[in-house]
C-alpha cells in the first residue's frame, strides 16, 4: 500500500467498483502480511461479492480492526472504501 498510504489529506470519493476492489485486495495483502488471516478472509472473493455483501464485509472488517491502532494503514483503506460504497452499481 505504499503508493496510497499518504492519501489521508485528500481521499478519493469517486472510486468505482474496480478502484474499490483494488483497495480491498491491498487490504487483504496487508492482512496476510501482518498476521491477520481473519481480516484477509473477508476479502477472499471480492469480485464475486454483490454490492450489499461487499458493504457488509467492509463494515465487518472495520469493526474487527477498531481496537487495533497498529493496523491504521488497513483501517484507513477500509474507511476510504466505506465512503465510496455509494458508488457501487
Amino acid at each position: 500500500m505504499s503508493s496510497t498510504e499518504y492519501e489521508t489529506l485528500r481521499w478519493p470519493t469517486n472510486l468505482d467498483r474496480a478502484g474499490i476492489e483494488l483497495r480491498l485486495v491491498q487490504v487483504r495483502d496487508y492482512a496476510l502480511a501482518n498476521g491477520l488471516p481473519e481480516i484477509a478472509a473477508f476479502f477472499e472473493n471480492v469480485p464475486k461479492l454483490g454490492s450489499a455483501q461487499l458493504g457488509a464485509v467492509v463494515l465487518s472488517a472495520l469493526n474487527a480492526l477498531q481496537n487495533s491502532p497498529e493496523h491504521r494503514q488497513a483501517t484507513t483503506q477500509l474507511e476510504m472504501v466505506a465512503m465510496n460504497l455509494k458508488n457501487l452499481k
